[in-house]
């Protein structure tokens, strides 16, 4: 019983091997055949996704594509509008636009105080030669009226030394200095401001860009992802810099003009100093003539006060004035 049933367990185990081996025959005569008619070898035939793969393999990378930026016409490159960038600028440039404004109003304060005409006319100055010219010398009173007719700042300090011709000549000078200086004092306001615009202006600048740098890089710290930081900063720095060059271009020329107005006003304040020293020596003359043509009264030998001029003196050297004329010398007065 158990060898019966051992050989028939054998036998459909063969059977089995054998339906199998007809089966792999049959598919590998059918796949050969496939490949025949195809015209392609057997090992050839592949997957559909090996085809896939394939295709995939021999298809070409796609070419970059140049990016090369394009070259500006001359015509068309980006130009720098200042008007804008004033807007720009921030709060800061509306105190630099008022010292701007101002400087060029001092400019031309300070080119029609400072004329000669102003400080130290001409004619004032050939008025006193022809009066020191004259024979009797230098007459205060006429020259307190040239003084009149030819107002400036000479004028007024001149006006004041007259006012004071009866004092000793060392008060005379005094009051001479002190009026000098109130007049140069006067004139001088004007440039003290120019001085004061040219050092405000770029400190005004200065803290404007730094406001601005401030600003600046609190933005990109803020900045979303994705956003250029470099570029945020670099139109940042550009905007916060329009305050310095505003400034520096206010500064620079007030400096210049404060300059060049102080220089003259000391030019000018030096031939009037010159002016008043032979001014000086005229009052001083004219005071020993006033003194010799009408002593004190009682004393013995004195003449009468309707006595004629006295007899003349020795001649005293020339007075030469500031532009190298010369004053006649009081010389021999009339009798």
């Amino acid at each position: 019983m158990t060898g019966s049933f051992a050989a028939s367990r054998r036998i459909r185990w063969r059977t089995l091997v054998l339906w199998v081996a007809i089966v792999g025959l049959v598919l590998l005569r059918a796949r050969s055949a496939w490949a025949q008619q195809v015209d392609l070898p057997v090992h050839a035939v592949k997957t559909d996704a090996e085809k896939r793969a394939e295709e995939a393999l021999r298809t070409p990378e796609p070419k970059a594509k140049e990016t090369t930026a394009p070259v500006a016409a001359p015509g068309d490159e980006a130009k720098l509008d200042y008007l804008e960038l004033t807007f720009q600028g921030g709060p800061l440039m509306i105190p630099i636009l008022f010292f701007s404004v101002l400087v060029v109003a001092l400019a031309f304060e300070r080119a029609i105080a400072l004329r000669r005409g102003a400080v130290l006319p001409r004619k004032l100055v050939d008025g006193l030669k022809s009066l020191s010219n004259q024979e009797r010398g230098l007459d205060p009173r006429e020259a307190y009226r040239l003084c009149q007719r030819h107002p400036s700042a000479a004028a007024t300090v001149i006006r004041a030394m007259l006012m004071k011709v009866d004092r000793s000549m060392a008060e005379i000078e005094a009051i001479g200095r002190e009026a000098a200086q109130r007049e140069a004092t006067r004139l001088g306001g004007g440039t003290r401001w120019l001085t004061l615009s040219a050092a405000v202006a770029p400190m005004l600048g200065l803290l404007g860009t730094v406001q601005g740098m401030i600003l600046a890089f609190f933005r990109i710290s803020h900045l979303p992802p994705g956003v250029s930081r470099a570029q945020e900063l670099s139109g940042s720095i550009y905007i916060a810099l329009v305050t310095t060059f505003a400034g520096l271009s206010v500064a620079i020329p007030a400096a210049v003009l404060a300059h060049l107005a102080s220089g003259r006003l000391m030019r000018l304040f030096r031939e009037l100093e010159e002016v008043l020293a032979v001014l000086g020596v005229q009052l001083e003359r004219s005071q020993r003539r006033q003194r010799a043509a009408s002593p004190a009264p009682g004393v013995p030998g004195a003449a009468p006060a309707d006595a004629p001029w006295p007899a003349p003196s020795p001649e005293p050297p020339p007075v030469v004035w500031p532009d190298g004329g010369k004053a006649k010398s009081p010389g021999t007065v009339r009798t």
